[in-house]
């Protein structure tokens, strides 16, 4: 599990055909050190498995699903990247609950400074699969980043941006018309689901609960 707190940005140094995988190498200064081959780092919001792992840099393989399903079918060499290591058991929970698991891909419409300010609202685009999960003031993980919907209209989100995340994200170097990971909020989708349940096909109804004490 991951909370959307970008640790690094690092570079896309590599990309190879392996059969039916695509490996992607990526360098950067301290995720490879606290990373071990197998263990999950998220890479612009994407859960990975790393592999190859050397010091300065480390490779992770796409399988034909994350490959279509994400920004990655996009990606080229020299690109910037949002890296964050699974959060701690004893960790701090900094941003809301991302798992990695892409809802949908989102395209970037404007990044521009607020006026008189000196944050910035970030304009996205929202494919139907992640709108539906998406209400104002709640939270949205765009390209693995922890953010809070300040404005949503129709398919359009829009949240407000401090300097900060621009400058330690990969932010800074998207444009209009770039692809972006987008990940609704988790608990939007489990509502979801309890409210379409039948009440007859839980395990456990009112009735029993009472009888055990509940």
């Amino acid at each position: 599990m991951f909370t959307g707190i970008i640790e690094e940005v690092g570079r896309v140094s590599g990309i190879r055909q392996r059969g039916e995988l695509r490996r992607i190498t990526i360098v950067a200064d301290k995720t490879p050190k606290e990373l071990r081959t197998g263990d999950s780092v998220a890479v612009s919001g994407v859960c990975l498995t790393a592999v190859d792992v050397k010091p300065g840099c480390f490779a992770a393989d796409l399988a034909p699903e994350t490959w279509v399903r994400t920004s990655f079918s996009h990606i080229r060499e020299g690109v910037l990247v949002n890296l964050e290591l699974p959060m701690k058991a004893d960790g701090r929970f900094g941003g809301h609950i991302v798992q990695g698991h892409v809802d949908g891909v989102g395209k970037l419409i404007a990044l521009d400074r607020i006026a008189d300010s000196e944050n910035w609202w970030l304009e996205i685009a929202l494919p139907a699969e992640v709108e539906k999960y998406t209400v104002f003031k709640g939270s949205i993980s765009i390209e693995g980043i922890s953010l809070t919907v300040a404005k949503l209209e129709a398919r359009r989100c829009t949240v407000a941006v401090i300097p900060h995340t621009v400058e330690m994200t990969n932010l800074k170097s998207l444009r209009a018309g770039d692809t972006v990971n987008l990940e609704a909020d988790l608990i939007a989708k489990y509502v979801e689901k309890m409210m379409k349940r039948d009440p007859t096909e839980s395990s456990l109804t009112i009735e029993e609960l009472v009888r055990q004490g509940f």
